[in-house]
């Protein structure tokens, strides 16, 4: 089957548009949450890789006003004016991550979710292994600081290295699904994968 091909302004843009969201990309985060049922009321979750703040729209309102969202990207989130939600430029490969995540929330996460993407080269092999690098950090974080049968989401370039990430959250978490939102674009290589239900760590 043909890829379909690139529609800057396609349905889904125009929809995210009429909708007051911030980018289509919502549309993503809001089917798998759909399909999947992992956000709950009164959650408290991650989104690494949040600008514009589409994502977190999405994620606002599935976790309601007693719920907390927390979004770190490379670049400035302009403000979504919601008292239950913190933002702050981070880059989260670098040594410092881990004292400014704490800084923002001292807890667990229910959920973490990772739309981080490398700024691409054009070199496969080098965008695909920069790509697991991300979600690598983003599944560390979900395991030292995700609940006990909370949930993992995070896009990655489809690549050689792919089984043997899904391997990784397998060892973590229960189930393993593979998702290509219908909002992707029809040549974007990007999948996500949804870790549901983590396994309590083992000494």
């Amino acid at each position: 089957m043909a890829n379909r091909p690139y529609q800057p302004k396609d349905r889904f843009f125009k929809q995210a548009k009429a909708s007051g969201l911030r980018a289509r990309s919502a549309f993503k985060i809001d089917e798998i949450a759909k399909r999947f049922r992992i956000f709950e009321r009164g959650q408290v979750v991650l989104d690494m890789g949040a600008a514009p703040g589409g994502f977190l729209q999405i994620l606002l309102d599935e976790v309601g006003p007693k719920g907390k969202v927390v979004g770190v990207d490379l670049v400035p989130i302009r403000p979504l004016n919601r008292p239950n939600v913190k933002t702050a430029v981070a880059d989260v490969l670098a040594p410092e991550f881990d004292a400014l995540l704490l800084s923002l929330h001292d807890g667990i996460f229910d959920v973490v979710v990772s739309d981080l993407a490398p700024k691409t080269t054009g070199i496969k092999d080098t965008d695909e292994a920069r790509s697991i690098a991300l979600a690598g950090k983003a599944l560390e974080v979900s395991i030292l600081r995700g609940r006990t049968g909370g949930h993992f989401v995070a896009k990655l370039f489809m690549g050689r290295d792919f089984e043997s990430f899904r391997n990784e959250i397998r060892k973590s978490y229960r189930d393993v699904k593979v998702v290509r939102p219908e909002a992707t674009r029809g040549a974007s290589m990007e999948i996500y994968l949804v870790g549901l239900d983590r396994k309590p760590l083992t000494p």
